[in-house]
């Protein structure tokens, strides 16, 4: 009966690890091939010669370097803001004696709830009137503004287990509210702020529909416009298309893969202790 019980895990285990490799598998023999291959019937052929050039020329006619910098400029200002807003929150909410406490958590997860196409049009005329749309702080409003309520319903769930008699201590040897946040528990907390970190930066890095919204602007478009650069009034250069978006979530790919650890730590401390 054991052995049944493990040959079953093992078997679906091996499915979701199928189900999991094998689209980044396919993804990556599709920008090999040319659009005859691709556009042929062999869908799950590999390529009879690898068509190496398409990278070369994804990255030439793309403008890889330009949407990959713009892409970074805003994850990274979304990614900072959102560490301090959601930890100083849920700072306040988990540490702090005070009435409204539970109020404010309640609001925060209301908000994980708000879908993000729903707010499309009143931001649209929000940004337009006070002249920001069509600037990359158009993106990193709502982007702060739909990863902050996860991020604190993650760190408040940490910040809980946290001994209030640390605090305390430091009190008492005269360090201030601040001075406890910055020194220790923000260094306390730091394996779900790393999770809330890899999360944030899986989530905004491929988003397109904000993106496409409010900026219209070449210059300011994020990696996932790249794409558009090989498709035209009257032919599609597929293999170009594959190669750009192997190159786009790459940095995705590594980064999950170098920290999933981390992430795991992370969401597994906020929900044990929390």
């Amino acid at each position: 009966m054991r052995v049944v019980k493990k040959s079953f895990i093992y078997a679906l285990l091996a499915v979701l690890v199928v189900t999991q490799i094998y689209p980044l598998f396919w993804l990556l023999t599709y920008s090999l091939k040319t659009n005859e291959e691709i556009l042929g019937g062999s869908f799950f052929a590999l390529p009879d010669v690898p068509q190496w050039q398409n990278y070369k020329e994804a990255y030439e006619s793309g403008s890889y370097l330009q949407y990959l910098s713009n892409s970074v400029f805003v994850t990274s200002i979304t990614m900072v803001c959102v560490i301090l807003l959601s930890s100083m929150t849920a700072y306040a909410i988990t540490r702090f004696r005070w009435r409204y406490g539970s109020i404010v958590m309640l609001v925060f997860l209301v908000g994980m709830m708000i879908p993000m196409q729903a707010t499309l049009l009143p931001l649209m005329v929000m940004f337009k009137n006070i002249k920001i749309l069509n600037t990359h702080l158009s993106l990193i409003l709502p982007y702060i503004a739909f990863q902050t309520p996860i991020a604190v319903f993650i760190l408040s769930g940490f910040m809980r287990s946290i001994p209030h008699e640390i605090e305390e201590s430091a009190y008492m040897d005269g360090a201030s509210i601040y001075r406890i946040y910055r020194s220790i528990i923000l260094p306390i907390s730091l394996p779900p702020v790393m999770t809330v970190c890899i999360l944030t930066f899986i989530n905004i890095w491929n988003e397109y529909i904000l993106a496409a919204t409010f900026i219209s602007s070449e210059r300011l478009k994020t990696l996932p416009f790249g794409i558009y650069t090989f498709v035209s009034q009257f032919s599609v250069n597929y293999g170009n298309i594959g190669a750009y978006l192997v190159m786009g979530a790459l940095p995705v790919i590594i980064i999950y893969f170098v920290l999933s650890e981390r992430i795991t730590k992370g969401m597994v401390a906020g929900a044990v202790k929390g």
